[in-house]
């Protein structure tokens, strides 16, 4: 059984989706018949790879917030990230072009540590603050999960992927994909956004139990970022 699963790096509800998938994951007898697929996606493609932004920053420019919306809008993601097992520290995260990251993550895939690539560096954009555009950055991170170092440098500093990654995006927009978390179950069902564990759990058990038929959205809009920003 197939799940793919759409996601950008420094979208919060990304990390929130996937906590929550991996739990509802955890309590079914066929996850280990599950065949993970990782998807790009890029929210804001238009940053500048050399530069980067605070959390505050950036929702200042981009969505015009005002201060006091910018932490309360934090404050509720945080939240929510802690009832998914997250300590988001917004205040150090680091916003910036994630294309590299992506290609990261594709090279991961060969691999197969796609998932754990996935999770070093949701941990390093919203935990520890790095910067998951930085060449040094990333190839450290591939290093920790034992990918060659000379390998991963050598990826992020060719065009090897940007057309997995622009396939990916592609693909997408295909679907209808407007914001991310967003997972296609075996290619029949739709759930999107950071939704609860029970509705995941659900989901993967109908879809498991069923036989292939058109893609049907199982779940109303959840938590989930989209070009504009993020909304709950």
């Amino acid at each position: 059984m197939k799940i793919e699963i759409w996601s950008d790096v420094m979208c919060p509800f990304c990390y929130i989706g996937k906590n929550n998938f991996e739990q509802a994951l955890e309590k079914l007898p066929f996850k280990d018949e599950m065949e993970i697929v990782w998807k790009s996606f890029q929210l804001d493609p238009a940053l500048d790879p050399k530069e980067t932004k605070s959390t505050m920053e950036y929702f200042r420019e981009k969505k015009g917030f005002p201060e006091v919306q910018a932490q309360q809008m934090m404050a509720q993601v945080s939240q929510m990230g802690k009832g998914a097992g997250i300590d988001f520290n917004f205040e150090k995260a680091l916003i910036t072009n994630t294309f590299s990251a992506h290609k990261l993550l594709h090279l991961a895939k060969k691999y197969n540590k796609a998932n754990e690539m996935e999770e070093a560096l949701f941990i390093a954009h919203f935990i520890e603050g790095k910067n998951v555009g930085d060449l040094e950055t990333l190839v450290s991170l591939a290093e920790s999960l034992g990918i060659d170092k000379e390998k991963a440098k050598q990826t992020l500093t060719s065009e090897e992927f940007d057309y997995e990654i622009n396939q990916d995006i592609l693909e997408a927009r295909n679907n209808g994909v407007s914001g991310v978390p967003f997972f296609i179950l075996n290619g029949k069902y739709a759930v999107s956004g950071a939704q609860p564990v029970e509705l995941f759990e659900n989901a993967l058990q109908q879809t498991y139990n069923e036989t292939v038929t058109p893609l049907k959205n199982l779940s109303d809009k959840g938590a989930s970022c989209d070009t504009d920003g993020c909304e709950i």
